[in-house]
């Protein structure tokens, strides 16, 4: 059996979690949540073994935000952590039936929890139900309650007002991964009653263009992708419709040796709501 592991990338092959299986701190976390536009997809049976369901929506949410997704406090984070059994010294994986769409964002949380052990499985269950790795059927969580603690690292989101604020600074570029269509306005919006547009000074970068389908692109490809924004001494703010895309391109960025990135939690649908 393997000892303890301490991750140093914020993404893992497929091979190489088959390899870590048996690691003693590890945690496979499961983040997915129906994409907006496909909400009623059949859902997945199987899972990778001894997988945790981390429920964005419906746990590591405020329930009765005026906003979806909007993040939770330490408090409740540390708490609901716990029940699922993470620990202080606990190595994350977490992954998306989807391939890249969620776990991102269960990521962006734990580093905003202060909590780096983390990484995201590139390319997730499609790509290793494709390698023919190990699956099992889908269980809840019933073993030992952990001693997660998070630490405050929120100011890695921003709300509103913060939004407000960073407007009037000149050196922000102000990224948003909603596809083309969305982001000038020629698709509505998905969710029902919210106003097309875009942030002022904003700029547009689909998520989908920093993965090739499933799976990230290169550090090469990215870096080349994101300094195409870049600016000297520039901090990147991430939007999309709700939260979750953005945290693909924090990953992206993070991934590609950029260290200066925020997160607008509440995104286009709160700026949408709040702004004419």
């Amino acid at each position: 059996m393997l000892k303890n592991i301490q991750l140093t990338n914020s993404i893992v092959s497929t091979d190489w979690l088959q390899e870590h299986l048996q690691a003693t701190n590890l945690v496979i976390l499961n983040g997915t949540i129906p994409k907006v536009v496909n909400a009623n997809a059949p859902s997945e049976t199987q899972q990778i073994p001894n997988a945790r369901f981390f429920d964005i929506k419906k746990v590591f949410s405020v329930i009765d935000a005026p906003f979806p997704n909007t993040m939770v406090s330490v408090e409740t984070f540390t708490e609901e952590a716990q029940k699922l059994g993470i620990n202080q010294d606990s190595a994350i994986i977490v992954y998306d039936e989807l391939g890249i769409y969620a776990s991102p964002r269960v990521w962006y949380m734990f580093k905003s929890m202060g909590f780096d052990n983390i990484a995201v499985l590139d390319g997730g269950l499609p790509v290793w139900k494709v390698e023919n790795h190990p699956l099992e059927v889908k269980r809840e969580y019933d073993g030992q309650i952990g001693n997660f603690q998070a630490k405050d690292n929120l100011q890695l989101f921003r709300n509103y007002d913060g939004m407000l604020q960073e407007l009037q600074n000149d050196k922000n570029v102000i990224l948003d991964a909603r596809s083309a269509g969305r982001f000038t306005g020629e698709i509505p919006e998905p969710r029902a009653g919210l106003r097309s547009g875009q942030i002022p000074n904003s700029k547009n970068l689909p998520y989908t263009e920093v993965l090739n389908h499933h799976t990230f692109k290169s550090k090469t490809a990215l870096k080349t992708i994101f300094e195409s924004f870049h600016t000297q001494n520039s901090q990147f703010i991430f939007s999309c419709g709700s939260g979750i895309t953005a945290c693909v391109l924090a990953l992206a960025a993070a991934n590609a040796g950029f260290e200066k990135y925020c997160v607008y939690d509440g995104s286009w649908t709160e700026w949408g709501s709040l702004t004419q």
